[in-house]
């Protein structure tokens, strides 16, 4: 998230609140060394999943000119042992908690990876790079920084520097461009590099935060983020897969692109507001999501820097914090009025930053589901031009740019990344693959250029009224799927139509629900038997039958064996509270409830039941005659 106007402003205010909080230097004699919440957490995370690549943070670079390996590995010894959290190691002490042991400085050995000889130098590039930048690190032995060198030529090389998590964070990956700029500058000249003394060290920062969070200030904190998450509900996205007990972290991402006359026009609506254009992309990704879910309650996730005092500044450490956003999109509010919401959680999220996520997860204690992200399960995150991620690596007489590593990971369901340049917005949107196709987050990337284009031509539009459908979707819907050329046969009934299919294709598959799969015989067959079974206890034409199931082959057959007995249905949604259930039954004056073993608790005692479970009917396989024609009732 790049500051602006309004953020920097509150940013600002906190700063100075913190002056009288400063940060000091500890004694490192004194006893163990806390991790911080942050760190706490993936030291969590890795001994849950050890090995995982989700939480390495690789830079890879190509390097044209001649770049001396003994310098750099030089530059980078001289920044292990400027900042004490590189030459630190996790090790958990006999009661199982974790603590951080500071070693001496260590020198850091450059692995250089000789193509020069091969013919498909490049593409064994990429291939060492993947490896590299996923091959685990240990924390308890430490070292969690590493250097590799790729060499194509004498004067073209691949550098890779890959750090884990816990130790970094986006904001550090600027102090060691920079630094590392410096330190490689002098290690060429032989002379000594020229950075300011450090005022404290992470494990500073770690035992002031654990100090810090108790008291008034910290409860109000917490206060404040209760009330914000009360009772937050889990984002049901659409997926392709069923989501695993346990995700695989595998992931991919999909690249698209805003026109730089969108995100001006974007940026210029929120500026109307006195809002930002963080806070109008969190919006229209919040509109994306919340017509995929077909919910109005949308919380999302977003990092923020964690630096908010000045002596953190200069630091490398994992700082970074999340905070939650989460809006209320009921009432179909115009975009603007929207956004007026977005603003007001945004700010409120950021006046109590200060606590870490780790401990507001602690706090509200929300159900464990190792398939999910506690609280949250999409990420937003917009990072602007000249900010701290985006500081270029340089080193000495080379030229260096950024190159792109396919690692194949994702720490969410989804996260859309926005990148601002001179052309507009450049998005990545990175997906669980045990959730998604591409095909399906390609689809998603779409209807989120279409709506930041239809907000950016009619703000004051409803969110109803704004169009997240792409140009062949549309033309899909309403031309292509409504050329019809034949007649329908209007006289016809939906279970009459079953049975032709029947008579032409019986081992064709109807339904498939899982491992199962029902042909059009065998929901055909089940559904006369339940139709026989209804008729001869008195059901009859119009009559009334309730059914409180859930989605499975035996709701088909169900339905198709009250039409075909001439009846109609009353669907009764097994999520609805008992009471409601109730007065749905004995309003519509349903004869009859059709139901399950699990779900008859949520019926009223008086009625008359069948257990699809239990007790399915077994007489005649064959097609009742009919007794409903297509102009009688088939649902309530």
């Amino acid at each position: 998230m790049g500051e602006n106007s309004v953020e920097a402003r509150l940013l600002s205010r906190m700063r100075q609140r913190a002056e009288a909080a400063r940060i000091v230097r500890g004694d490192r004699e004194a006893g163990p060394l806390p991790l911080s919440f942050a760190q706490h957490r993936l030291w969590f995370l890795d001994r849950l999943t050890p090995d995982s690549p989700e939480y390495l943070v690789p830079t890879a670079l190509r390097v044209r000119g001649a770049l001396d390996v003994t310098a750099l590995g030089t530059a980078l010894s001289g920044l292990v042992a400027r900042h004490e959290v590189l030459r630190t190691s996790f090790p958990a002490d006999d009661s199982g908690t974790p603590r951080q042991v500071i070693t001496a400085p260590w020198q850091v050995e450059v692995t250089v990876h000789d193509l020069r000889a091969e013919a498909d130098a490049e593409t064994r590039a990429g291939e060492v790079l993947r490896a590299e930048a996923t091959r685990p690190f240990d924390l308890d032995a430490g070292r969690l920084l590493r250097a590799d060198v790729v060499r194509l030529a004498d004067d073209d090389h691949f550098l890779l520097l890959t750090v884990h998590h816990i130790v970094s964070d986006g904001w550090s990956s600027g102090i060691m461009a920079r630094e590392l700029r410096e330190l490689y500058a002098a290690a060429v000249a032989g002379r000594e590099a020229s950075l300011p003394e450090l005022p404290i060290q992470y494990a500073d920062f770690a035992v002031w935060q654990r100090e810090q969070l108790t008291g008034p200030e910290t409860e109000r904190h917490l206060a404040y983020w209760r009330e914000r998450l009360a009772r937050v509900t889990p984002l049901e996205l659409p997926t392709d897969h069923q989501r695993p007990a346990r995700p695989s972290g595998g992931g991919d991402v999909v690249t698209f692109s805003v026109p730089q006359e969108v995100a001006e026009a974007l940026r210029s609506t929120a500026s109307g507001q006195g809002a930002s254009l963080f806070m109008a992309l969190l919006s229209l990704f919040q509109v994306v999501l919340a017509r995929y879910c077909r919910q109005d309650d949308i919380a999302v996730g977003t990092p923020i820097a964690g630096r908010n005092r000045a002596e953190t500044e200069d630091l490398i450490g994992f700082f970074v914090n999340t905070l939650v956003l989460r809006t209320d999109l009921s009432g179909d509010p115009t975009f603007t009025e929207l956004l007026a919401r977005v603003k007001d959680t945004a700010l409120g999220a950021y006046d109590h930053q200060d606590l870490p996520f780790e401990r507001l997860v602690e706090e509200l204690a929300p159900d464990r589901d190792l398939s999910r992200h506690p609280l949250f399960q999409t990420m937003f995150v917009l990072q602007a031009p000249g900010s701290a991620e985006g500081r270029a690596w340089e080193l000495e007489g080379t030229r260096t740019e950024p190159v792109e590593i396919e690692r194949g990971v994702a720490k969410f369901d989804l996260t859309l990344t926005a990148v601002e340049s001179a052309d507009g917005l450049r998005a990545v949107l990175e997906y669980r693959t045990d959730l998604f196709e591409r095909a399906t987050i390609e689809r998603m990337a779409g209807h989120f250029a279409t709506l930041a284009a239809s907000v950016a031509s009619a703000p004051r539009a409803r969110l109803s009224e704004l169009n997240m459908l792409t140009e062949g979707e549309r033309r899909e819907i309403l031309v292509d799927w409504n050329g019809v050329t034949g007649p329908y046969p209007d006289a016809a009934t939906i279970h009459r139509l079953i049975e032709d299919r029947v008579a032409s294709d019986p081992d064709a598959v109807a339904v498939a629900y899982g491992d199962q799969e029902w042909t059009y015989a065998d929901i055909n067959a089940r559904a006369n038997r339940l139709a026989h079974h209804l008729r001869g206890s008195g059901i009859t034409a119009d009559t009334l039958v309730a059914v409180c199931l859930d989605r499975s082959p035996d709701l088909i057959a169900t339905l198709l064996g009250i039409l075909k007995a001439g009846a109609a249905f009353v669907p009764l949604d097994p999520d609805y509270p008992a009471d409601r259930i109730t007065y749905m039954v004995e309003d519509a004056s349903a004869a009859l409830v059709i139901t399950s073993t699990d779900l008859a608790h949520r019926l009223p005692g008086t009625i008359d039941r069948l257990l699809v479970d239990t007790q399915w009917p077994t007489g005649p396989e064959t097609d009742p005659e009919p007794l409903a024609s297509a102009d009688d009732l088939a649902y309530v």
